[in-house]
């Protein structure tokens, strides 16, 4: 048997058992893409990562990020962000000054990661997603809001239901309040269709109605098209509701926004998004919570 070994991270965490949950496989350059996707249905977690070496110039790390039905996601949120933070707590990395920067290769990008050392001894992690792009609206309003449970007066009026993507394209829903928010019940295989007609990965359910005064959003994921049933911190949804907001001068570019997630799954995440022109970072900290050792035989090791 072939021991590899996987650690659990709860990212956009002050403290374990918070944030988003991210299963992740170390040393993985022998495990196999199919056997990838198999340790990420045992796993079950919205996403696990693999960390292997990079194919690209340039990049330090290369990571492979999969959802529990074996569906392979390319964006930089949380699932990338959580392999950092335990490369930086583990010396994987040449930490030479309180700011070091490095490169990680996703899919067929490779983009920077700056990896801050607090004062304290505190690992954050801030990360440049794509450059916005913005995508197809919802034109049916009435079915977008039953897909969600909801009735359509639900949805702002006044403002778009939109696709936008840094990395990966997800639908940003607008609603009025927390209260709004919180009552959403997907209805998977209508969000799903409804993701189809626009192009859309996931969904981005947001009011800009947060639980902290200082937050710009509080908002909600889902993604039937991956299998993802809800995440609870989602950089890559994160990086484009700012982006979004930020273009239609709902809040303002040069600065940091955070968006708040995960409070109605009981795991509260705190996103830091700044946009700067077709500059999109996300930032944010977590916590090791738990470690082990996968146990795979040579053959099935290799498979795929």
């Amino acid at each position: 048997m072939n021991r590899v070994p996987f650690y659990f991270i709860d990212v956009f965490a002050g403290r374990a058992l918070e944030g988003a949950p991210l299963s992740l496989v170390v040393d993985a350059d022998d495990v196999g893409e199919a056997q990838m996707r198999a340790i990420a249905r045992e796993f079950n977690q919205s996403e696990t990562t693999f960390v292997v070496r990079p194919t690209l110039p340039g990049a330090t790390w290369r990571l492979r990020s999969f959802t529990p039905i074996g569906a392979e996601v390319f964006g930089a949120g949380h699932n990338a962000l959580g392999a950092w933070l335990w490369l930086a707590g583990s010396g994987r990395l040449p930490l030479d000054s309180a700011r070091s920067t490095f490169a990680q290769e996703i899919g067929r990008d490779v983009l920077p990661v700056e990896v801050i050392r607090e004062e304290d001894g505190r690992i954050s992690v801030s990360m440049d997603q794509s450059a916005p792009q913005f995508g197809d609206s919802v034109g049916d309003r009435a079915e977008l809001a039953a897909s969600l449970g909801l009735d359509e007066a639900d949805i702002v009026s006044d403002q778009t239901a939109q696709v936008v993507s840094t990395g990966a394209g997800h639908l940003l829903v607008p609603l009025h309040d927390r209260a709004g928010v919180d009552r959403v019940v997907q209805d998977a295989p209508r969000l799903a269709a409804v993701l189809r007609e626009v192009g859309g990965e996931g969904c981005y359910v947001y009011c800009l109605d947060p639980v902290d005064a200082t937050s710009i959003a509080y908002a909600r994921f889902f993604n039937p098209t991956v299998g993802i049933v809800e995440d609870a911190a989602t950089g890559t949804a994160a990086g484009p509701l700012v982006a979004f907001l930020v273009a239609n001068g709902i809040a303002r570019g040069g600065t940091t926004s955070i968006v708040e997630q995960g409070y109605a799954m009981g795991r509260p995440s705190r996103i830091a998004v700044s946009v700067d022109g077709e500059r999109v970072r996300v930032s944010g900290s977590g916590v090791v919570a738990a470690e082990g050792v996968l146990s795979l035989d040579s053959a099935s090791l290799h498979s795929g």
